[in-house]
């Protein structure tokens, strides 16, 4: 049974773990220069560089099956991590950054559901409608404008709070569990189900495997039948 505490029970768990700081000297002047983005920052922005990566290769291909196979990865991925993040991510917001995370939250899914609706106006059509490109330019530029907003104001903010040692949350165990949602997640977009985590999360698991059952006869780019939910 597909359930939002399911989903929401993880984040409830997870416990604060900072992480230590190394005490070798050898050890922090080698890695001094490396250094890495938190774990939920890390998992989204790795997303967020995916799917740039599949709108540059739709755009700029001559060959119309790269461009069908690339537009099929292209949404199985945005839909898959805009759900994921609905159910996990925004009421993590919420919950660790008080008032503040509730606009947030409120911001972000405002601009989720005009993602969602350009998203499914793209996925329905064919690689040769002339307005396949000019269709996914416009919901790029929202998107675009969305991932700006989110890696430099609200990723930051949530990190900041889940870093304080106030709250019973971890970096770690939010990317985790928004790793995990991914895989159950729809893989196509659904605007009518909304961005509300309690009435998104029930019924997602009948509308995702009907998704993940239909990508079975989708054309996605060379070396798979259809992407594995599982992969990330």
């Amino acid at each position: 049974m597909f359930s939002t505490r399911n989903f929401a029970s993880p984040i409830a768990r997870a416990a604060f773990r900072p992480q230590v700081a190394r005490t070798s000297v050898s050890r922090a002047f080698a890695t001094s220069h490396v250094l890495r983005a938190p774990a939920l920052t890390e998992a989204i922005t790795s997303d967020h560089r995916d799917l740039e990566k599949y709108y540059n290769i739709i755009i700029n291909s001559k060959d119309a099956d790269e461009q069908e196979r690339y537009g099929n990865q292209f949404t199985w991925e945005l839909a898959r991590h805009s759900v994921a993040e609905e159910l996990i991510v925004y009421p993590a917001m919420e919950k660790y950054m008080g008032k503040a995370g509730k606009d947030h939250a409120e911001k972000d899914r405002k601009q989720h559901h005009q993602l969602k609706e350009d998203l499914k106006v793209f996925q329905n059509l064919k690689v040769d409608n002339p307005l396949y490109i000019p269709q996914l330019k416009k919901l790029y530029a929202h998107l675009e404008h969305h991932i700006k907003d989110e890696e430099s104001v609200d990723l930051p903010a949530l990190e900041k709070a889940l870093a304080s040692g106030q709250h019973n949350g971890s970096s770690e165990s939010v990317a985790k569990t928004f790793a995990n949602t991914k895989m159950f997640a729809p893989s196509r977009s659904h605007p009518a189900a909304g961005e509300n985590p309690y009435i998104e999360g029930p019924g997602g698991l009948p509308v995702a495997i009907f998704d993940h059952i239909t990508d079975l006869f989708r054309k996605f780019p060379d070396g798979t039948i259809s992407p594995n939910p599982s992969r990330k």
